[in-house]
């Protein structure tokens, strides 16, 4: 039955032992049984602990010996080529010892005269030699194989054919030699690039920390003016309504829409703040930071609550940055805060905002009394430092000679414009 005749809404599965690969299709080429054993052997090999793979030296050299010497040579044969391979198994944990003794064998060989493959232990050792020592003890013992190398080719030649044998020898030095330096220069090459990349990423950890402990400290400082400001303003209007609501029911009703204003706000201002933090939060982008064009919404504010405040901007104020202008109206903010909170009932501020290409000049002022004693501490004037120090600026507050309270600074539009507010 075809999938037509199975009726609509009943589709037949596929059967995968139908499905066939076209002829065209590229099959991947097998792999030779050569290949196969050579990719073995270099797993196993890896695994293989080092000195395992140094002990097949001697038991292949000495293999080779019992099986290719009369039996009347056997005992020295066997005996020297021990004491030449032997200590090759321990090559990698002293590699100079490990070459005085081969050297020292070699040396006995040569005396007693008998020519061995063995002798192919001098370069292993050469080779461990330069490849865990410096240059000097790689040229010291590059010298002791290269002058031992001349005496057995005198002695080990035949038809007085001396040059050609001894070159080859001493290129075969020199190669072993050279073969061991690359390997000490790779290894501490590699080894330079893992404590980089490990230093590069402990860096990174430190900058990334740093980074979190930024935003967090700027998430802090911008809840603490906004909740600060919003919260004294909202308690001084609540206490106004409610000395006024038998006296004058009109002043009441105009402090409650002021202080769901203020509240509504706080709530704008909390949410953009927030939203910086979430993806999905489009607060951020549908209510624009305040910036110096709202001081003028901020004064009045202040005015409602009961601290008349005059403000004189000076200057083109599209000049300036966006963050920039967030810095000025924070540090507007927090100043009239603290004179609302610290200073009693008839007192004036006024504010003055200059405004230039390169600088932008905050100046908040108030006419209260002198404070007794000193201020109590807080998170309002660092905070305020912190967003002056922000684009090069220090911030100047305490006490003016006549009275009142001063918070001076100048902002450096070109040195923090990007700097975080």
């Amino acid at each position: 039955m075809t999938e037509a005749d199975a009726g609509p809404g009943r589709a037949q599965p596929v059967r995968q032992d139908r499905v066939r690969h076209p002829r065209n299709a590229v099959r991947p080429a097998p792999v030779p049984a050569a290949v196969r054993l050579v990719r073995a052997a270099r797993r196993w090999g890896a695994r293989m602990p080092p000195m395992v793979g140094d002990s097949l030296w001697p038991a292949l050299l000495l293999l080779h010996i019992v099986t290719t010497r009369a039996p009347r040579e056997l005992p020295v044969t066997a005996a020297l080529t021990a004491a030449l391979t032997l200590p090759l198994v321990w090559r990698r944990l002293a590699p100079r010892t490990v070459f005085a003794a081969v050297a020292a064998a070699a040396f006995v060989q040569w005396l007693v005269n008998v020519p061995l493959p063995a002798d192919i232990a001098l370069l292993v050792a050469l080779y461990t030699v330069a490849a865990t020592s410096g240059r000097r003890g790689t040229l010291v013992a590059g010298a002791v194989v290269a002058a031992g190398a001349l005496p057995a080719c005198l002695r080990w030649t035949t038809d007085g054919a001396f040059l050609a044998p001894f070159v080859a020898v001493t290129a075969t030095v020199v190669c072993a030699a050279v073969l061991g330096m690359n390997v000490r220069t790779t290894r501490a090459y590699l080894a330079a690039l893992e404590e980089r990349a490990a230093r590069l990423e402990q860096q990174q950890d430190q900058q990334a920390r740093l980074a979190v402990a930024e935003e967090r400290t700027r998430i802090a400082r911008e809840m603490h003016d906004i909740v600060t400001h919003n919260l004294s303003v909202m308690v001084a209007l609540t206490d106004a309504a409610r000395y006024a609501q038998h006296r004058s029911p009109d002043k009441a009703t105009t402090a409650m829409l002021q202080i769901s204003e203020t509240g509504r706000q706080a709530l704008t201002d909390m949410r953009r703040s927030l939203g910086i933090l979430r993806t999905d939060e489009p607060d951020a982008e549908r209510h624009p930071p305040p910036g110096i064009a709202h001081l003028r919404t901020l004064a009045d504010q202040m005015c409602a609550a009961g601290l008349p405040t005059r403000l004189e901007v000076r200057g083109d104020r599209t000049r300036v940055p966006a963050t920039a202008q967030l810095t000025v109206y924070r540090l507007v903010q927090e100043a009239l805060t603290n004179t609302f909170r610290h200073t009693p009932a008839g007192t004036h501020a006024r504010v003055r905002v200059r405004c230039s290409a390169e600088t932008v000049t905050v100046d908040v002022t108030d006419d209260g009394p002198p404070l007794p004693g000193t201020p109590p501490p807080g998170h309002g004037i660092p905070g305020m430092r912190e967003r002056a120090a922000a684009y090069g600026g220090t911030l100047v507050a305490g006490p003016l000679p006549g009275g009142g309270w001063r918070v001076h600074t100048r902002l450096r539009l070109g040195s923090g414009g990007a700097a975080s507010a």
